[in-house]
């Protein structure tokens, strides 16, 4: 069976549950207190030299690290990743923008919130809730733009695309945010949510 070191709070984790779930892939889950330095301990680092989960163990011992690569791999030949080469690509553009622009400010903002908000975090807020806002602000015009609205990211039906960009944007209110004005955001994300085998992402 393969396993994932996991973290229950963490979006990037959450993402790979989320795939192995509506995959009906089983799963050992490995809890990895990274709050408490487990990432970091030699045994871990042997897995992922960077120290951060998810890490996806094959039956076979291979480790599979970064959430966006592992559900690429989980969902090859399956109906959550193209077979179509350009749509392909845009997915890879769709998650590339999720870990460059939305998760390095929504996430970290909600993490923040949820641990410890130093002096020089609080100095970092605005301008990291700003830049969310934009990324935000992308996906609304994506999705409901001034052409027909879209109803997913990519090729008009549910992808790892979606997987990826939903983890952190349904607790996005945990962060501070606001999704009162992104109407077209919201509706993707009950969208999302109602697809079989969903599950939802709690802080721990």
């Amino acid at each position: 069976m393969i396993r994932l070191y996991d973290y229950l709070s963490s979006g990037n984790a959450y993402k790979v549950r989320l795939l192995l779930t509506q995959l009906a892939i089983p799963f050992e889950r490995i809890d990895v207190d990274i709050l408490a330095g487990a990432s970091r301990t030699p045994a871990f680092l042997a897995k992922n030299l960077n120290g951060r989960i998810p890490v996806l163990e094959l039956e076979d011992g291979r480790c599979l690290s970064e959430s966006d690569a592992i559900l690429f791999y989980l969902a090859e030949g399956t109906p959550f990743l193209p077979n179509d080469r350009f749509e392909r690509a845009q997915v890879l553009q769709w998650m590339f923008f999720e870990q460059y622009s939305h998760e390095p400010n929504i996430a970290t903002v909600r993490f923040w919130m949820h641990t410890e908000m130093t002096p020089e975090r609080h100095a970092q807020l605005e301008r990291k809730r700003a830049l969310g806002y934009a990324a935000l602000e992308v996906m609304e015009r994506h999705l409901g733009g001034s052409q027909a609205a879209r109803r997913y990211f990519v090729a008009d039906r549910y992808t790892i695309a979606d997987t990826a960009l939903y983890a952190y944007t349904h607790v996005a209110p945990e962060g501070g945010f606001d999704l009162e004005r992104f109407s077209a955001v919201r509706s993707w994300l009950e969208r999302v949510a109602a697809q079989p085998g969903h599950i939802p992402l709690t802080l721990a």
